[in-house]
């Protein structure tokens, strides 16, 4: 009978092992034989494995039962306004002055914001700029048909927050900012190139809203004490903080 275990390679186990007569793999007169029984379901195996690899080690080990954490200084859910001003000739093409505007579509680049944020004594100062997209449709003077213009800017906006006890060493953790509402005024006043103040502009707002978190690192000691890393953080300074934020 073939052994039914058998392929065109052969097979790992031996005849005898699956019940099919002699060993065919040694020869009776070798002195060889087979490592551990495993080919049979009813074999114990006799494999005896010596694993040699070096067990693992720390890198260095730790010299102190303390350990460092972020307190929570605050946390506020706030507002920021994005907005500006647009006379017609900022689009492209420019918009005739006197034409009627149909619609004004804002798209935001929220992946494209740039924020620069710093905390001066009880408070978070924000800055930025957001990256929009504007369309208008209008009807020039004496026309009937619809136009549009389109203009690629940036609205800035601020905000500051009040932070009581948020000290200029500390840390904001700030998410991603989320779109509430878009909205456009068109008619709005501006002065023109000639120094004259015309309604041929158009205003753009935006309110977006985060979440401002100020953490402070401190070192809490076994039995729950604890201290600031930099005890002198909060101290108060005569000269005002004056920043020059990053362009974008």
């Amino acid at each position: 009978m073939n052994n039914p275990m058998h392929s065109n390679w052969g097979s790992a186990c031996s005849d005898r092992d699956w019940g099919f007569g002699s060993d065919s793999r040694f020869d009776r007169h070798s002195k060889s034989k087979k490592p551990c029984k495993v080919c049979k379901s009813d074999d114990v195996s006799a494999c005896d494995c010596n694993f040699t690899a070096p067990a693992r080690q720390l890198a260095a080990p730790l010299n102190s039962d303390c350990v460092l954490v972020n307190s929570v200084v605050g946390s506020k859910a706030v507002q920021k306004v994005a907005e500006a001003t647009f006379p017609f000739t900022a689009f492209t093409p420019a918009i005739p002055a006197g034409s009627t505007i149909v619609s004004v579509a804002v798209t935001p680049n929220l992946a494209g914001v740039t924020r620069n944020t710093t905390i001066i004594r009880d408070k978070v100062v924000n800055i930025g700029l957001i990256p929009v997209t504007i369309v208008v449709t209008f009807t020039p003077p004496g026309s009937t048909t619809p136009a549009t213009a389109t203009l690629t800017t940036s609205l800035p906006f601020q905000e500051h927050t009040d932070f009581p006890g948020a000290c200029p060493e500390d840390t904001v953790i700030e998410p991603p900012l989320v779109v509430e509402g878009i909205f456009a005024q068109p008619g709005v006043p501006v002065i023109g190139t000639t120094g004259l103040v015309t309604a041929n502009a158009i205003l753009v707002k935006i309110v977006l809203r985060t979440t401002i978190t100020v953490v402070r690192p401190v070192i809490v000691d076994k039995h729950g004490g604890i201290c600031d890393v930099n005890e002198r953080r909060c101290e108060t300074t005569t000269t005002p903080t004056t920043n020059t934020l990053a362009a974008p």
